[in-house]
């Protein structure tokens, strides 16, 4: 019975990993799209917060906030937030930047 238990554990710390892995790499994409869009040079992205949830859909899964750095004039740096529910962009807010 407790080789069961360290089984599942194991297997949901790995499903974890993954999905977490899955939604960085979403999120990157996600941020290079908006620099495209945005005409901009990104810079980097981080994970500002993360947290188990339920999804607009209903459904449980990970609600996500990334950062992303973009610097319009190659001089000065800015913060863009999107805001994600698994792998789906829900919202994103830049703040006023030179153009």
């Amino acid at each position: 019975m407790a080789s069961l238990w360290l089984i599942l554990t194991v297997s949901a710390v790995i499903y974890f990993f993954w999905l977490n892995r899955k939604i960085a790499e979403a999120a990157q994409a996600h941020a290079k799209n908006q620099a495209e869009k945005l005409q901009v040079q990104l810079l980097d992205v981080a994970c500002k917060k993360q947290r188990l949830g339920l999804l607009r859909t209903g459904k449980p899964g990970l609600k996500s906030v990334f950062i992303f750095d973009f610097s319009s004039d190659g001089q000065s740096r800015y913060q863009a937030e999107l805001t994600m529910e698994d792998i789906k962009l829900v919202n994103v807010f830049v703040p006023p930047h030179k153009i």
